[in-house]
């Protein structure tokens, strides 16, 4: 006696990943743009501290005006990923691979290093996701 299943998982798995997809677009989205919006107003922390010392001395101006540049990328790459998230997320998760070496090369801040090697996989994640679903227009 052979018995067989209905596909039912199909629709589920469907909707799971539709969920998984708003679900990391708009972490995504939001996030970047309220980081990058902090970098003008230092609410949340020092921003200054957490960049190399190498990498300061390869940007021009300031530690201050690094941090400044880094805040509209960080709003460019949330804006990316609202609009675009195939592109977005892969910009995400570029700039969390640099985020990563830049923490990594300080020789400390290896606890946030791995929680952003975390939203790494998930903006990978998303990449994934964003490029298993038809396009928008």
């Amino acid at each position: 006696m052979t018995v067989t299943t209905a596909p039912s998982t199909a629709t589920r798995t469907g909707v799971g990943a539709e969920r998984a997809f708003q679900l990391l677009r708009t972490v995504f989205t939001v996030a970047p743009i309220v980081f990058g919006l902090d970098k003008f107003v230092g609410l949340l922390t020092d921003w200054e501290g957490y960049l190399a010392p190498w990498i300061n001395n390869l940007v021009p101006g300031t530690a201050h005006q690094a941090m400044l540049a880094v805040g509209v990328i960080e709003i460019v790459a949330g804006l990316a990923v609202a609009f675009a998230p195939r592109f977005g997320a892969l910009l995400v998760a570029a700039w969390l691979v640099g985020i990563i070496i830049n923490l990594v090369s300080m020789g400390a801040f290896y606890d946030v290093a791995l929680r952003d090697f975390g939203l790494l996989v998930g903006a990978l994640a998303l990449a994934a996701l964003a490029f298993d679903r038809p396009r928008v227009r």
